[in-house]
């Protein structure tokens, strides 16, 4: 398969009217998986799929379902003891002051502050970390940023990142650009993402594939987790 009918064909399921530009423009090649994934669950919570909600992505279907997709990922990981590793954020300043600007744009982060009565900070139901799996506390959108995360999977010798979770324009993004940044494979589970509108959702999927990750079909991810190391 030419360098071209490769960069169509990893961009089939990311469609956008930019997509040929791109492809000229030399974007979108396939980066490939490594041999050592690990399973990178981003943020999941009721926050994100309760009514009422500020943070309530379950007006978009795909979003709504995205879940589903999330625990097949998970339990695919589990079968093989493939490394599972959970970011989750946290505040505890009774001011929000360890949310640094990010609270001066986004003050829905109040629902991670410390105390917080609405308890949309839960974990989703068969969603939830297990003895062995690590979690990443965290303050902005990167998992990676002021956190431990890369030197823990540099210990663990992780090559690869499976990476699903909430919200696709933000926190999965950022992850997944500095994921590429450090040096670890981002293979991003679209229908295991979820945002707000299937717009959102859609063209930062495109992008993310156009120059830092590959967007794969949950089928491949499941299988390349099943393998295991």
């Amino acid at each position: 398969m030419s360098t071209s009918n490769q960069a169509e064909a990893a961009v089939a399921h990311t469609a956008h009217p930019a997509t040929s530009s791109y492809i000229s423009s030399g974007f979108a090649n396939k980066m490939g998986w490594g041999s050592r994934p690990a399973l990178l669950i981003i943020d999941v919570c009721t926050a994100y799929w309760t009514s009422g909600s500020p943070l309530d992505i379950s007006a978009n279907p795909a979003a709504a379902a995205s879940p589903d997709s999330m625990r097949r990922l998970l339990a695919a990981a589990r079968a093989s003891k493939v490394p599972v590793i959970w970011s989750t954020v946290s505040y505890t300043h009774p001011y929000m002051a360890d949310a640094g600007l990010f609270y001066k744009k986004a003050k829905v982060l109040t629902v991670w502050q410390k105390g917080d009565a609405r308890g949309l900070d839960a974990y989703m139901e068969g969603l939830e970390p297990a003895e062995g799996d690590t979690v990443i506390v965290k303050k902005y959108a990167s998992a990676f940023f002021g956190t431990t995360l890369a030197s823990e999977l540099q210990v663990l010798g992780v090559d690869t990142l499976v990476i699903c979770g909430v919200s696709t324009s933000g926190c999965v993004r950022a992850s997944t650009l500095d994921a590429m940044q450090h040096g670890f494979r981002p293979m991003v589970v679209g229908a295991a993402c979820g945002d707000r509108t299937p717009q959102i959702h859609e063209s930062n999927l495109f992008d993310l594939n156009a120059k830092y990750a590959d967007v794969v079909e949950e089928e491949e991810a499941v299988e390349r987790l099943k393998a295991g190391w």
